[in-house]
């Protein structure tokens, strides 16, 4: 089968495509950037997500069976600090890449959400990832087109990203000899490692059970916060130094992504107003007006 990978080049992408070329897919990385790893076993195909011509062009010149849409912002601060862009790139990136994939009779498209989607935490970046959703289903719904979603949790591995976490903590405390923390340390996280979320990622396309489903990854222990820095401290020699700042942790969600905070409204009436009836025949009245005769 050929699989597409928006994105192939970022931190959950490279995993992706590596479990891909072990289970013998072709793939296609579409990216800004060429993969660091496997470059000579994939195809590489320059693209930004926002270039909508380019990327229609792109999925049907190949005819993909498969398209993964990875790309788009992944770290939560950024897309706080850079809302429009954060809207630009996960939403109407995302509906690029979905005109691409109805075109071309792609048969299944996975989408790389995120477990802020169904969270009142998450700013942006929580917004952006449930639109996109809501659009996928949207799509599936009007085209026909097939779709999984996967919502990520915690995902981490030794990989130098600006999205991976626990790799970012464990640099700064090696370097800096600190672990400093925006919240009280009881945070709850269900840690899962990107080659296993890789594994996870294509099993479901090997299988009907998983389409028009939506799908989340998260790891099987969870671990507090304070409990995740002790262990780094422990396996550093306990010369880092652990400093915890109640109150500075609002954007993330402290034991679980999922909320349900519905939005209520206040509901006016005119008084007095026009009956519908009268309304009506203002209408007509006005029809008539314009065609006299």
């Amino acid at each position: 089968m050929k699989v597409a990978v928006f994105g192939g080049s970022g931190f959950l992408g490279q995993y992706l495509v590596a479990e891909l070329l072990k289970r013998n897919y072709e793939v296609t990385v579409l990216d800004r950037q060429q993969p660091v790893r496997h470059k000579e076993k994939v195809r590489y195909v320059e693209t930004d997500i926002l270039d909508r011509e380019r990327v229609i062009a792109a999925i049907n010149d190949q005819r993909f069976d498969v398209v993964y849409n990875l790309a788009g912002f992944a770290n939560l601060d950024k897309a706080i600090k850079f809302p429009y862009l954060t809207m630009q790139l996960n939403v109407l990136g995302n509906i690029n890449v979905l005109d691409g994939c109805v075109q071309a009779g792609v048969k299944r498209f996975v989408y790389a959400s995120s477990a802020y989607a169904m969270s009142d935490k998450g700013s942006f970046y929580g917004i952006s990832k449930l639109a996109s959703e809501k659009v996928v289903e949207e799509y599936s719904i009007k085209y026909g087109l097939n779709f999984t979603v996967l919502r990520y949790g915690s995902v981490y591995s030794e990989q130098e990203f600006d999205n991976n976490y626990i790799y970012n903590l464990v640099e700064k405390a090696i370097r800096t000899g600190k672990i400093e923390h925006g919240g009280d340390g009881n945070e709850i996280r269900e840690y899962i490692h990107a080659a296993d979320a890789a594994k996870l990622s294509v099993d479901v396309i090997e299988t009907d059970d998983f389409k028009n489903e939506h799908v989340i990854f998260t790891g099987t222990e969870k671990m507090k916060r304070i409990e995740l820095f002790e262990l780094i401290r422990e396996i550093l020699g306990n010369r880092i130094e652990i400093s915890l700042q109640s109150g500075e942790y609002h954007n993330h969600y402290q034991f679980s992504p999922y909320s349900y905070t519905p939005t209520l409204s206040r509901k006016l009436v005119a008084n007095p107003h026009i009956d519908m009836g009268q309304g009506i025949l203002e209408c007509i009245k006005a029809v008539y007006s314009k065609n006299p005769d």
